[in-house]
């Protein structure tokens, strides 16, 4: 546990939030799903649910939006996903127009699945660490997000500049 007086180490503090991210990142919840398979699920589920206009259509560039990924990351998990049958991957006119995928019923079974144990897991988490405490975590966790992103794309922007 970090103590207060360590604070003014930054190279602490960062090394700390380094791990505590690793090991957060390490708790696997249920050998159903990996999270990236259905956290994309879900993206997929959610706009089938929200967007009638693309009839079920959910675009690979939206996935690796909300995922944060590179088309080829995106593809490839994708990929792994049509390969065990719970998603169609298509197009719209010859690829030019986009690529989408859609779910599968068993995809939908495996989802549900996994919603339930997710439901369960953090039912009892959360009963434990507090909805007030968890609600308060993300939040913090949310505005640590958007500052860690903006300051890397800030020293992103200050290398291409010295690159030039």
């Amino acid at each position: 546990m970090i103590e207060k007086k360590d604070y003014v180490d930054v190279l602490k503090l960062g090394n700390e939030l380094t791990t505590r991210r690793y090991l957060f990142n390490k708790v696997q919840v249920s050998k159903v799903l990996s999270a990236s398979d259905y956290i994309a699920l879900r993206i997929i589920m959610d706009t089938e649910k929200s967007e009638d206009i693309y009839e079920g259509k959910t675009y690979l560039k939206d996935i690796s939006e909300k995922m944060q990924l590179s088309i080829r990351q995106t593809s490839r998990m994708i990929g792994g996903l049509k390969e065990r049958g719970l998603i169609n991957w298509s197009h719209d006119g010859n690829g030019s127009e986009g690529t989408y995928v859609t779910i599968t019923t068993g995809g939908r079974e495996l989802f549900r699945q996994q919603e339930t144990v997710v439901k369960e897991f953090y039912g009892k988490v959360i009963e434990k660490f507090g909805a007030d405490n968890m609600v308060q975590l993300l939040n913090l966790m949310k505005q640590l997000e958007t500052l860690m992103k903006s300051e890397f794309e800030e020293r992103e922007m200050i290398e291409d500049e010295a690159g030039e």
